[in-house]
């Protein structure tokens, strides 16, 4: 190696960096990168033009040095772009997803099961309990919703109230079910209600925060259900109570009653009584009354009986679940609490023990065996 020949041509090599527009200091590493190549190519692969070889490999390193920089360049200005440290915004596509599957092509009954089943994560037999009819047919609902939109571009999402529907259904499914659905399904409708002006996205969002600040006093630490009047009212959440309460006063200001206020308004009133002796019956009735008119849900009547018999005492109660279709789910459930309100143990303990055999879940038949069991000991 002809170091003297390397030292010879540096001052040549850097000038022609130089003209050739790179800036001095860059063109001087170049060069001294390039010539520790030389070092190293050379002895055993000397280049028949010396000058040209090294200017040749210089500018290459001058250039890759001036990618490397503009990359690194890049790089802090997206870094400078980033947002401050702190909760990033969040793009919740799940919601998105119930938009688009409550497709306008569907009526608002098929878009809901189908919703339900795609991406609330429900079984068919889940969906079909919530919609009180069998099975099969709602496995041939959700099989023609399917058809219906397949092939179909997701491109119009649905409306509002096919939305707020199935995150009602998944929240009922989380709440009593065997699926921890609630808390998604709230977070959803929190996403919604401030997305869009609508007093029953507010009506709904109130009515699972008033339900849901009673989770925690619905079981004993055996894992059995207890009911509304005997729970700890202490152990009730009452920030949720506080949140759902001014949720539900600002919508029912705006005067557009919808079904979900109605229940938040049940949901408050029973919130708000010290305990279970100072309920006001009365006043809830009534609600279940415009409830009724809203609706005309079957379920709705069934709960409206409950009220009334607490209101206007048990066989008045028993009146208003005699109008019901006694095929009804939970109608033996409430019959039998009836009964018993009013001093037919006999036929109470039998009711309810009827009842258990047709619960939907463990922990309601065990709930309601338990019940049997307790009227039997008395006889």
């Amino acid at each position: 190696m002809d170091e003297a020949l390397l030292r010879s041509l540096t001052p040549d090599v850097l000038a022609i960096l130089v003209r050739r527009g790179a800036d001095f200091a860059a063109a001087e590493d170049a060069v001294q990168d390039a010539l520790l190549q030389a070092v190293r190519v050379w002895p055993a692969d000397p280049p028949r033009d010396a000058k040209g070889w090294l200017v040749t490999v210089a500018w290459h390193r001058f250039l890759d040095g001036v990618r490397a920089d503009a990359s690194r360049r890049r790089r802090e200005d997206l870094v400078d772009q980033e947002p401050a440290p702190g909760p990033a915004p969040e793009v919740d596509d799940t919601l998105q997803l119930y938009f688009l599957c409550a497709h306008p092509s569907l009526t608002p009954a098929s878009a809901v099961a189908l919703t339900l089943r795609a991406v609330g994560g429900l079984t068919t037999r889940q969906i079909a309990d919530a919609y009180l009819v069998p099975e099969a047919t709602m496995a041939q609902r959700i099989s023609r919703a399917k058809r219906t939109v397949s092939g179909v571009r997701f491109t119009r999402p649905g409306d509002v109230a096919t939305v707020l529907r199935v995150l009602y259904l998944v929240f009922n499914e989380g709440y009593s079910g065997d699926l921890d659905l609630a808390g998604e399904a709230i977070r959803l409708t929190r996403r919604l209600a401030a997305a869009v002006h609508h007093p029953e996205a507010a009506g709904l969002l109130a009515l699972m925060l008033l339900h849901h600040a009673r989770r925690g006093a619905r079981t004993a630490s055996d894992g059995s259900l207890v009911p509304l009047a005997e729970q700890d009212r202490g152990r009730w959440d009452t920030t949720l109570i506080a949140e759902g309460v001014g949720i539900l006063q600002a919508a029912l200001t705006l005067d557009r009653l919808g079904e979900f206020q109605a229940q938040a308004a049940i949901a408050a009133l029973h919130a708000d009584a010290p305990t279970a002796e100072e309920t006001d019956w009365v006043q809830i009735v009534e609600w279940y009354d415009e409830l009724t008119r809203l609706t005309d849900s079957p379920v709705v009547r069934l709960n409206r009986a409950v009220a009334v018999g607490e209101a206007d005492g048990p066989r008045a109660g028993l009146a208003a679940l005699a109008e019901l279709d006694a095929s009804l789910p939970r109608h033996t459930a409430v019959a039998a609490y009836l009964h018993e309100r009013d001093g037919d143990t006999a036929t109470a303990a039998r009711l309810y023990a009827e009842a258990a055999r047709a619960a939907p879940n463990l922990a309601e038949r065990d709930h309601l065996t338990r019940q049997a069991a307790r009227l039997n000991t008395r006889r």
